[in-house]
């Protein structure tokens, strides 16, 4: 007989929706959307829709593997768990002696969202004082400017925007990263409310919203201070909650004659007249709010960018009102569970080496002997295809004298170049708990089957390793389990006030709300809304150029609907409805180049040159190209992919990815009449 449990998603998305899971005795036959969870109302995306078919893909790997060819080949053999964590930890041991546990470096990001099985390495690698891998590749740029204009204080859930009479999508594919949220702009704009899309790439969101405007790729600050600067000239700001709810307005309005709508239609491709038309929309609005996706951070502006919106956000103090303000960032703003319990950084007798993640690429090349990784771990995480500088990563990761260790569940771009591949589980098949990074959610997921195979989770495989390296610590005694339950007995401020039924909801297997944040209790250290930071390298807030580039086309990654980075590449169905790595460009841009709606195209600038097919579209803003969400070798067929284009250039703020911070210049395939010798010249000297 069939039993249906409670889960959650596992992946990077904001809601980690409510799943229902249903097997019948040891296998997975369905998953369908919880209609019981509060946040997701049983509302999944396809990609989840068939969630058993990831689990029982073809692909999968059910036992470790060992190298027998070269580097980046794929050639492996099967080999026993005991044999495989021998040689790892053998390998390990061996380093640590001869180099210091600087030599080791952990890599994982957002593979996993839970928190146990996410950060679980991180214990282990403490212990050895490992070199720490600074975990910056998605939008800590916005969180750090967030954290810097409103501290701690919880931004509008998306639930909250029925009450909003305005809604600016602001870089944001809400049906790709947000789905949850389609509806309530459904119903906003079936009861006459405006829903207005700026964005560098409209294809997605145009036809959703009432009206596109497109901006060039990191210009977003721009925008901004001409709105607030007709809103300012027009009285439409609300000086009385500014002057007494903020710091800094009068010295950040003395800045504001000189950013004109004349002055940011020249920066941002948008006429003044429509610049001065949305901030008459805007301050007439009583309950404006900007849902602010993470694309127009991922620039060196990107901080300084988010600290502009944020104050717009505020600007005609909608944040004082039900359904106005800012969402995009943690509507909670408190931790649920105390996560020093899972990372242990007590185990620490040493500080360790600091190396960002979109720098790993340069840390990977490294041959100072005192710097040099000699080995790596990689869980829930894959960096060939999604950190930047691919060519450097690529390079670095074919060293012979680099012991890689990859545990996963397919083999990934990265995994064909580990030294040792350990088979990984999926949610289902281990238990954790998941705090929701975009609704006042959070859940206890129990393990649903056992594994399939040999697979083991990040947190099993981590307790083999340690006991392999002769690491005695009572930690690593523990079941996940057992862990888990640890951190429900020792709940931090996110869970206060919970009542005895969400308790026994949370310990059987399940997912709570909590209660909204109030807006303006402004968790700041002044209590109050930092318009100027006095701690910051640059209080006051202006506009920023990103870093851009000597190549025409600017380059932007938008999120895909079928795929989520580099996960669900497993599935064919969604992987050939996707079809081939298109780039989009606006038309005027393919015609002064020759290039026809449909021909192979070449995209390179000095790191790289990337295939891919054009695709034309009037929605995306000129002298911008897009890309679609993450492809692999196995799909393209070519050795690089679209992060061989993207700078580890670092944000302003966060120390953050800015993939989206790149040009490019693009010719058509086979019929260029760009010679083709300098080309290659031009891409690598």
């Amino acid at each position: 007989m069939n039993q249906i449990q409670r889960s959650m998603c596992p992946y990077d998305c904001p809601a980690s929706c409510g799943l229902l899971v249903e097997t019948h005795g040891t296998r997975v036959v369905s998953v369908k959307g919880d209609p019981e969870n509060e946040a997701t109302r049983g509302l999944i995306c396809n990609k989840m829709q068939h969630y058993e078919d990831s689990v029982y893909a073809p692909g999968r790997i059910l036992v470790p593997l060992k190298r027998t060819g070269k580097k980046g080949e794929g050639k492996f053999a099967p080999v026993s768990w005991d044999d495989a964590v021998e040689e790892i930890t053998g390998r390990w041991k061996e380093i640590i002696r001869e180099y210091g546990g600087e030599a080791l470096l952990p890599v994982y990001f957002s593979g996993v969202m839970s928190l146990v099985q996410r950060k679980c390495s991180d214990a282990l690698f403490n212990r050895m004082n490992a070199s720490q891998l600074v975990k910056t590749l998605c939008s800590t740029a916005k969180g750090a400017a967030y954290e810097s204009v409103v501290g701690k204080t919880g931004c509008l859930d998306p639930r909250e925007l029925e009450l909003s009479d305005l809604i600016l999508v602001w870089g944001s594919n809400v049906k790709a990263t947000r789905i949850h949220t389609m509806p309530v702009l459904k119903r906003a704009r079936e009861a006459g409310k405006r829903v207005i899309l700026i964005e560098a790439c409209g294809k997605a969101m145009s036809s959703y919203c009432d009206e596109t405007i497109l901006i060039r790729p990191g210009t977003d600050g721009a925008l901004a201070l001409a709105v607030m600067h007709v809103l300012e000239r027009e009285h439409l700001a609300d000086q009385a909650f500014l002057k007494d709810k903020a710091i800094g307005y009068e010295q950040f309005r003395d800045t504001l004659p000189e950013y004109t709508p004349q002055w940011a239609e020249k920066i941002t491709g948008i006429p003044a007249e429509r610049i001065e038309a949305l901030a008459r929309e805007f301050g007439a609005a009583k309950a404006p709010a900007i849902l602010f996706g993470t694309g127009a951070t991922r620039y060196g502006n990107g901080g300084m960018t988010t600290r502009l919106i944020l104050i717009l956000s505020a600007f005609t103090g909608a944040w004082g009102r039900p359904g106005g303000g800012y969402c995009g960032n943690n509507p909670v703003g408190r931790p649920f569970v105390d996560e020093s319990r899972v990372v242990r950084s007590d185990f620490r007798t040493r500080p360790g080496r600091s190396i960002n993640i979109n720098l790993l690429g340069q840390a990977l090349e490294c041959r100072e002997p005192d710097k040099m990784i000699r080995g790596i771990y990689v869980n829930g995480g894959n960096p060939v295809n999604t950190v930047a500088d691919q060519t450097a990563i690529l390079r670095g990761l074919a060293r012979e004298d680099l012991f890689t260790v990859v545990h996963e569940r397919f083999l990934t771009d990265t995994a064909k170049y580990a030294d040792i591949v350990l088979p990984a589980t999926f949610s289902v098949e281990q238990s954790d708990v998941l705090g929701a990074y975009g609704y006042c959610s959070f859940g206890h997921m129990r393990k649903v089957v056992e594994p399939a195979g040999e697979c083991r989770s990040n947190w099993n495989t981590v307790c083999i390793l340690a006991k392999a390296m002769e690491y005695e610590d009572a930690f690593f005694d523990q079941s996940e389990e057992e862990l888990v339950k640890e951190l429900l007995e020792h709940p931090q401020e996110g869970l206060a006030g919970l009542s005895d039924e969400a308790w026994a909801r949370l310990r059987e297997g399940g997912v709570v709300s909590v209660p909204y944040a109030d807006h303006t209790d402004f968790r700041t250290p002044s209590g109050k809304f930092q318009i100027v930071d006095e701690n910051l390298p640059e209080p006051v807030p202006y506009y920023k150029e990103a870093y851009g580039g000597r190549e025409p086309l600017r380059l932007v990654m938008v999120p895909d609907l079928r795929t989520l980075n580099s996960t669900f590449l497993e599935r064919g169905a969604l992987v050939e409805q996707r079809g081939a790595m298109k780039l989009m460009m606006h038309p005027k841009d393919a015609e002064s180049r020759g290039i026809k709606d449909g021909d192979p195209v070449s995209a390179f600038n000095e790191l790289a040159e990337v295939e891919f097919v054009a695709e034309f579209t009037e929605l995306v803003a000129p002298g911008t190209v897009a890309v679609s969400g993450v492809y692999s070798s196995d799909i393209t067929g070519k050795r690089l992919q679209v992060n061989a284009l993207h700078h580890g250039r670092l944000s302003d703020m966060g120390a953050a990815t800015t993939m989206n911070d790149n040009a490019v210049e693009v010719v058509g395939g086979k019929d260029s009449a760009l010679d083709k010798e300098w080309k290659i010249s031009y891409c690598y000297m």
